[in-house]
């Protein structure tokens, strides 16, 4: 079974690629453009291809030579803060790679089962009334981001109805673990508080919103869910990937505060508060839980506790 992972040295495509070298009849192949830290230690049990997905001659060639069964699209810009500071640079990563990849597979394999991993930003300002966020909610985006996730999700839709290729469209929420970018509020607590454990700077935590609610779920039961919906979605439908609870960004920073034996101040920092913030946002998950019986099965002070030592191990080494 030939499997094409896209993205798979970043933060969800690593932890997709631990669980599918453990799969006995998977051929993972693997697309990486620039570092592969978080893989090397699978150097030797995944077919990697360097490359750049903008590169449509590059990408046709991938495909013509792996012809794989089975692809997951995750390369992406994933930084919803960055886009507004980079808008061109996000559509152009996130639009431009997918379609170089669906027109390569439209040409090379068009029966490859494929998943594209949209987002819960498609969403964007949601209202009360919207609440939990089924498949059919209105999309509002509120960030370049959100649009650049919409261009994917809706092209995938697209060459399902005119190529009537396989394709399943994933929309995550908010998902965290160990080894996560500082960029995401969770993991920039965390390695505040691990810089303070370690000498490294003053005891005070700088925060942006914090009354913000989110709908959060460990990175390892997402990507389950991932390989859950490409062998198992149903071709042309979306799914929302989360956990279907909501979650204060107050409560992820208690808890890690929690976590950590030292005395640390809490401060506003008014550069961390982000535009056009949500209340509150969480999603129905009953179409993917029908299709696949997927449910999460780590508890999110477990997925915190891992994610604060990780960046304890990291600074660590530093």
């Amino acid at each position: 079974m030939r499997v094409l992972l896209t993205g798979i040295a970043g933060f969800a495509g690593s932890f997709l690629a631990e669980l599918l070298v453990r799969e006995p009849e998977v051929e993972l192949h693997g697309v990486v453009h620039r570092h592969d830290r978080r893989i090397a230690h699978l150097a030797n049990r995944i077919h990697l291809h360097r490359g750049d997905l903008r590169n449509a001659v590059w990408v046709g060639e991938l495909i013509e030579q792996v012809r794989p069964e089975y692809a997951l699209h995750l390369a992406a810009w994933s930084d919803v803060g960055g886009s507004w500071h980079h808008p061109w640079t996000t559509y152009e990563l996130n639009i431009q790679c997918q379609l170089n990849l669906l027109e390569a597979l439209r040409r090379w394999q068009p029966t490859c089962r494929t998943l594209v991993v949209s987002s819960n930003e498609v969403y964007g300002l949601v209202q009360p009334e919207d609440l939990p966020i089924d498949e059919e909610t209105p999309f509002r985006p509120n960030s370049p981001y959100g649009v650049s996730k919409i261009a994917q999700d809706m092209m995938g839709l697209q060459y399902f109805h005119s190529h009537r290729m396989p394709i399943i469209r994933a929309r995550s929420f908010n998902h965290l673990g160990p080894g996560q970018a500082d960029d995401f509020a969770a993991s920039a607590f965390a390695r505040q508080i691990a810089e303070i454990e370690l000498g490294l700077r003053e005891p005070v935590v700088r925060v942006g919103n914090l009354n913000a609610e989110r709908d959060f779920t460990d990175v390892r039961d997402v990507v389950r869910a991932y390989w859950l919906l490409v062998r198992q979605g149903e071709a042309g439908l979306c799914y929302n990937v989360g956990s279907g609870k909501p979650y204060s960004i107050r409560w992820l920073l208690e808890t890690l505060l929690e976590l950590s034996s030292v005395q640390i101040r809490v401060e506003v920092d008014p550069a961390r508060l982000r535009p056009s913030d949500v209340p509150c946002s969480y999603c129905d998950n009953r179409r993917l839980v029908q299709a696949t019986g997927w449910r999460p099965e780590i508890d999110l002070r477990t997925a915190l506790r891992d994610l604060l030592d990780s960046w304890r191990a990291q600074l660590r080494k530093a």
